[in-house]
């Protein structure tokens, strides 16, 4: 962050964009009586008396102010993760043979699948991505973001918001409504719009949840399906995470397709470990993952694009047929 810019806001510019500043202010000798002037002119206004009792500069204040407003805007998830690219350079399997590929890129708003038998190493891939791999795991992989390596002290930052990751299980144990769950997802973000942002991912989630719930419902009261639809919305609309890990997506009791068209659409990158065919297809690459290493990338070819559309269909008269059974209908050929 760039002092001049901290330097030129009002007080009530960065009150309201920073909350956590008032305390700051107060213990830095910063007046608050008229919120109208800058920082650059409320720190002028400080007693040069006052400066030599605390042994500050002017400049170290404004110093220590930026400092603290970049520290915790990387604790809340305030910083915007601009990522383009998620870049997977070669490591090896479990054999310690090379995998089978030079380099692969993962742009913004794209869809990659990971395929390959159960206990074949696609939750290790997921892993690695997680935490941004610089050789340094098993599999001596290499992540890079944006064409660029990952510093180490951001990995292993709790302010990392780089990357979300959905499971197959998603319980939750604090005793919330879902709008106070959302409420407090959206206040250590400190969005502006919050009754927008909530209503849009109560929305999106009922969309993709078999049944609908509201958001005076419990979250320990929620199905799994209906955990894993409002846990995707939210991602989805009101995370900073750009990078979206998901683990088997199929089973989860949720319209899987809209499911990831929902995270593409907000422009997040999407890996996903799959054995559904249908979602295997939805993107234009798969990864085929054996021995713990990657075997092969699959671009989706014409042919398979027409297998998805006719899975599409069956897909929708599968879907249709759990609604009828859940609703006490008879089922009709």
């Amino acid at each position: 962050m760039k002092n001049n810019i901290l330097i030129n806001k009002t007080i009530d510019e960065l009150l309201k964009e920073y909350p956590f500043l008032e305390e700051t202010f107060e213990e830095n000798l910063i007046d608050m009586s008229d919120k109208t002037v800058s920082l650059g002119e409320a720190l002028n206004k400080i007693n040069e008396f006052d400066l030599e009792d605390r042994a500050l500069t002017k400049e170290q204040i404004s110093t220590l102010i930026e400092n603290y407003v970049d520290q915790m805007s990387e604790i809340l998830g305030l910083k915007e993760n601009i990522i383009e690219k998620l870049t997977l350079l070669p490591g090896t399997d479990k054999s310690g043979n090379k995998e089978n590929f030079e380099k692969l890129e993962i742009l913004k708003g794209e869809i990659l699948c990971i395929v390959g038998p159960t206990g074949s190493g696609k939750s290790r891939l997921l892993a690695d991505i997680e935490w941004t791999a610089q050789g340094d795991t098993p599999t001596k992989r290499h992540i890079l973001i944006n064409d660029e390596n990952v510093d180490t002290s951001h990995r292993l930052s709790s302010g990392n918001k780089m990357v979300a990751q959905l499971s197959q299980n998603m319980n939750f144990i604090m005793d919330l409504s879902v709008y106070e769950f959302l409420e407090l997802h959206a206040a250590s973000r400190m969005v502006e719009d919050k009754e927008e942002i909530i209503n849009r991912i109560i929305e999106n989630a009922n969309n993709l949840a078999g049944e609908k719930f509201t958001l005076d419902t419990p979250v320990t009261s929620l199905s799994g399906g209906q955990s894993r639809a409002l846990m995707i919305s939210d991602t989805a609309i009101l995370s900073s995470s750009p990078i979206v890990l998901i683990d088997e997506i199929e089973n989860a009791g949720i319209d899987r397709k809209k499911a990831l068209e929902l995270l593409v659409g907000e422009e997040k990158i999407v890996l996903m470990a799959t054995h559904d065919p249908l979602l295997a297809l939805m993107g234009n690459k798969r990864i085929v993952i054996n021995n713990g290493g990657i075997k092969n990338v699959i671009e989706t070819s014409d042919d398979e694009k027409e297998i998805f559309l006719e899975l599409e269909e069956m897909d929708k008269k599968i879907q249709d047929l759990r609604k009828d059974l859940r609703y006490g209908k008879k089922l009709k050929i």
